[in-house]
């Protein structure tokens, strides 16, 4: 089982995880730029913390064998401020850095005007530079908040197709599905998606164009959740491949329509601590 994490926010997880996930199986994530917990005053901090996404975390994962692409973006909930909208300014140059991958995290929080107007222009960039698009669904009114994320999308002009509307349930699958754009998955310990819950959501769409990710970040949450999912998957009835193109090919080929993905000196076969997931803190 070879695992990439198309959305985990190792900014906020210790280096611990790193050997953690390394030994059950992680190779590559793509961690997305979000929130950090609270509010940044100045377009200075985005900068400082976008240039530690595509530098120190790339070297802090290498040290474990684990290949680390970011996605940037102005994230939905810092939208509706205005000391942060000069952010969209500077985007442009770290959307041309080798390692980022995609547009992201855009979307909804609130669905307020100001978000409105945000999303639309960050999809406008994504096309600008040929990139793929992670969008944030809201936590609260999701299907509403999905229904209007899809609208936009439609009325962006970028092929839905490179576009993963994430943090899905079984409430607002058959939408996304229905609209090409890709599914994307978070499994979380209380809430969100288990992986039990995920198996039976594959049982009843298939395993095409579905992204599964951790999303672990400040919060409770668990970075080998994706390789629970797996398991739960072969034990479920799902094959080995079945298995590896939710967990693998999925992600990269996804992320490679960016032309940026670089997983050359990944281990085809990577060896793991033992036969089942390795459970701990954060």
């Amino acid at each position: 089982m070879r695992i990439f994490d198309p959305h985990i926010h190792m900014t906020s997880r210790t280096t611990d995880d790193y050997e953690r996930m390394a030994a059950a199986g992680v190779r590559a994530v793509v961690e997305p730029a979000f929130w950090l917990g609270q509010p940044r005053t100045s377009v200075g901090s985005f900068t400082d913390y976008f240039d530690s996404l595509v530098g120190w975390e790339p070297f802090r994962a290498g040290q474990f064998g684990v290949r680390h692409h970011a996605t940037i973006a102005l994230n939905p909930k810092e939208a509706n401020d205005p000391r942060c909208r000069e952010v969209l300014d500077v985007l442009p140059r770290y959307l041309e850095k080798d390692g980022v991958v995609a547009v992201g995290e855009i979307g909804y929080d609130s669905m307020t005007p100001e978000e409105d107007e945000v999303f639309a222009a960050q999809l406008a960039l994504a096309v600008a530079h040929g990139l793929p698009a992670l969008v944030h669904t809201p936590h609260r009114d999701k299907a509403r908040g999905v229904e209007r994320t899809l609208a936009v999308v439609a009325e962006s002009g970028i092929g839905a197709g490179r576009v993963v509307v994430d943090h899905l349930n079984e409430v607002t699958v058959r939408a996304v599905r229905d609209s090409d754009c890709w599914l994307g998955f978070s499994i979380y310990p209380d809430t969100k998606m288990s992986p039990p819950r995920m198996v039976e959501l594959l049982r009843a769409y298939g395993t095409e164009r579905v992204l599964v990710n951790s999303a672990a970040d400040w919060g409770r949450s668990d970075p080998l959740l994706t390789r629970a999912t797996g398991e739960a998957m072969l034990a479920a009835g799902f094959s080995d491949d079945d298995v590896d193109l939710v967990l693998w090919r999925n992600p990269v080929e996804f992320y490679g329509q960016s032309g940026r993905l670089d997983l050359s000196d990944v281990d085809a076969e990577p060896t793991f601590a033992g036969n089942s997931i390795l459970r701990g803190g954060g």
